[in-house]
């Protein structure tokens, strides 16, 4: 999957780089328009927890029965078309769970949402990608920041339209439709032709390519490398989760924290990996993928390290932060390299990454919270510095510093 890098990226570059923009914000905002409004939704089918706890899990459950059917249904429609059928089915199906009339019902669609979400997500990604190898240098951390604006618009939308008294259904019809328009807009301005582009010549490759040449690697050395990547992402996605899950918990319950402050360490952990996530590339294209990758684990492991050996509030705010900044590259590194690696189908690499990280989000909850009972809380996010340690001794398989 290589291409000849332009010295100045044409209008269609650019254009097409803000048309995958607007995807990943369409992604981040369609989702978190529903999660506001699940107390409602639990309370009015009268779900208990361990009802609501196994309804909600159908979610990461359909995103790991489809993720895989990525790559092969890139390979034949393309990945543009593929990010932009599966937003709005996507749409569809957080609708159907709005509406939903039992739990059965509710669980169904969030299955069926899932499993488009992850089929967006390595569609996504890989025109993504493709669009930076036009660029010839990252930019694949930007879009992973505008999806995390599109995450906070959509809740946002959702607590406006709470606010307003509007009927859930009426408020993602509404938000279904205005999204899947702007998905269906952006398709238009994608990169045309085939995802497997020519070869470059190497005399008239620019020297600005971020991407060193290829090697050629044997069976075993692309499994290992594989598995480096995919161990890299869910690295990331346990340090994400332990903010989603259990920052506020940790804070309210264990450090005495007000409900207010204890938001704090989930804003805190978000905000600042937006922040990385926005200087991601300028660093990536200065340092390497590899030095980033090992300082961010660093930062994440002496940073919540520090916060869960001497456990204060404002430590604990800013342990959390220092896992947000650690983390917030490591997702885009490993779906970079996993889409790079030679050997594979295109689309391949990056389709076994993104779905075998989501079995972070779906495995850290319950682990986390049997070591907290088995122990305290405290204990159980220590997976958060050992994810940092994690990265730091793996981080090897990632691009160096092209000289």
């Amino acid at each position: 999957m290589t291409v000849d890098v332009l010295r100045r990226p044409a209008q269609a570059e650019r254009r097409a780089r803000v048309a995958v923009a607007v995807l990943f914000f369409t992604n981040g905002a369609l989702f978190a328009n529903l999660l506001p409004r699940y107390p409602q939704i639990k309370a009015d089918l009268q779900m208990g927890n361990a009802t609501y706890g196994l309804a909600i899990a159908a979610f990461p459950t359909g995103a790991i029965a489809a993720g895989l059917a990525a790559g092969i249904l890139i390979r034949r429609l393309g990945s543009a078309r593929v990010a932009v059928a599966s937003t709005l089915l996507t749409g569809a199906g957080i609708l159907a769970a709005a509406l939903a009339d039992s739990v059965v019902l509710f669980a169904g669609a969030l299955f069926l949402a899932g499993a488009m979400d992850a089929i967006t997500d390595v569609a996504q990604n890989a025109h993504g990608l493709r669009v930076q190898r036009r660029y010839g240098r990252s930019i694949i951390n930007s879009f992973h920041a505008i999806w995390s604006i599109g995450a906070v618009t959509g809740g946002s939308m959702a607590a406006g339209a709470i606010a307003l008294g509007l009927p859930r259904g009426q408020h993602l019809l509404v938000s279904a439709a205005v999204f899947a328009a702007a998905a269906c807009v952006a398709l238009r301005f994608c990169l045309p032709g085939p995802e497997t582009e020519p070869v470059a010549d190497a005399e008239t490759t620019d020297s600005r390519d971020p991407r060193p040449a290829r090697r050629t690697t044997t069976g075993a050395r692309t499994a290992y490398v594989l598995g480096a990547l995919v161990l890299i992402a869910t690295a990331g996605t346990l340090v994400e989760d332990a903010g989603n899950s259990w920052a506020a918990l940790y804070l309210s319950g264990s450090l005495h924290a007000s409900a207010a402050l204890a938001a704090s360490g989930y804003i805190a952990l978000v905000g600042a990996q937006f922040v990385g996530r926005l200087l991601g590339d300028r660093l990536v294209d200065r340092f390497g993928q590899r030095t980033v990758a090992r300082t961010g684990g660093l930062i994440t492991a002496v940073g919540m390290g520090t916060a869960l050996a001497v456990p204060t509030v404002p430590g604990t705010v800013l342990g959390f932060a220092a896992a947000g900044l650690g983390s917030a590259t490591l997702v885009p590194a490993a779906m970079h390299e996993a889409d790079e690696l030679p050997g594979l189908k295109p689309g391949s690499g990056l389709t076994v990454v993104s779905w075998l990280m989501r079995l972070g989000f779906l495995v850290s909850p319950p682990v986390v919270g049997l070591v907290a009972d088995a122990a305290n809380l405290r204990v159980g996010l220590l997976v958060v510095p050992l994810a940092g340690l994690l990265v730091l001794s793996l981080a090897g398989v990632l691009q160096a510093r092209r000289r």
